[in-house]
């Protein structure tokens, strides 16, 4: 049970509305891609799962489906009636929200979530910031199978040294392991984007990877990535001295696509240990 192109346009046609770029709306139209969606999840009977950008309902009917508990957060007013219609009869509790803007801790004391999984066709404009807050800021959500644009695949699972290692490759290895377990054609959607989409599995770590001070340590980051072309020892010269990188085992003339979390890591404890420089 989802919604083919027939049935998205009929919702759409019930209120004059075609799909918003300016909110990412790109409707999935076929119902193989959404109950791969759920496989891949490993959604069964009774799991908490949070989906946001729920849009009229394509994968949330699937994850219902299943069995699971389903939380649909869509910031769309004109959609939302839509999508309470649709999911209604199978229990789904919709809500109507800014993703980017909800207080997640407080919104998941209130609905009764201890733990849940993030499941979503994320739109193209919040996917890394969101993915990024909720691994900061959210350890209740504890595992995520999310579809994004294939470059922003790309740059969450990257790998030091690869051309598409940056900041988020960093935040995201450091809270989890995460992985690439599928690609999307733009044909599966309604309107049809101009790129191809990736499913990225994200399974938060018991622990970070490396045992060092978040804050810290992702203040470095920002400030090596923030001037990549340039070592080390002049992006990062108000931070980190010639001792401390010594210290750390860290080569001042390397550059910050260079570094692992591990590294990464290993510099932001020498500068904890031994203060700023």
């Amino acid at each position: 049970m989802t919604h083919s192109r027939s049935t998205i346009a009929a919702l759409l046609a019930r209120i004059e509305r075609r799909p918003r770029q300016s909110l990412g709306q790109n409707f999935v139209a076929d119902a193989n891609t959404v109950r791969r969606i759920v496989r891949l999840a490993g959604v069964e009977a009774g799991d908490s799962v949070i989906e946001i950008g729920a849009g009229l309902g394509s994968l949330t009917l699937a994850l219902a489906e299943v069995g699971a508990s389903v939380t649909a957060v869509e910031i769309d007013g004109d959609l939302v009636p839509l999508l309470q219609e649709q999911v209604d009869p199978l229990g789904v509790r919709v809500v109507q929200a800014d993703a980017m803007e909800l207080d997640w801790n407080e919104s998941l004391d209130s609905w009764g979530i201890d733990r849940a999984a993030l499941v979503a066709n994320l739109p193209y404009n919040i996917s890394t910031p969101l993915i990024c807050d909720l691994l900061d800021e959210v350890p209740r959500i504890a595992r995520m199978l999310v579809m994004v644009q294939r470059e922003v695949a790309e740059r969450l699972v990257a790998r030091a040294g690869t051309p598409a290692y940056g900041i988020p490759s960093v935040k995201v290895a450091y809270w989890a392991d995460a992985k690439i377990v599928g690609h999307v054609p733009a044909s599966v959607f309604v309107p049809q984007p101009k790129v191809e989409s990736s499913l990225v599995q994200i399974v938060r770590r018991p622990a970070p990877a490396v045992d060092a001070d978040a804050a810290l340590l992702f203040t470095l980051v920002r400030a090596g990535f923030g001037q990549r072309r340039k070592m080390l020892r002049r992006s990062l010269l108000a931070f980190v001295s010639a001792e401390q990188f010594a210290l750390a085992g860290v080569a001042p003339d390397a550059r910050a696509e260079e570094l692992s979390v591990r590294e990464w890591g290993a510099l932001a404890r020498a500068v904890g240990d031994s203060g700023v420089a």
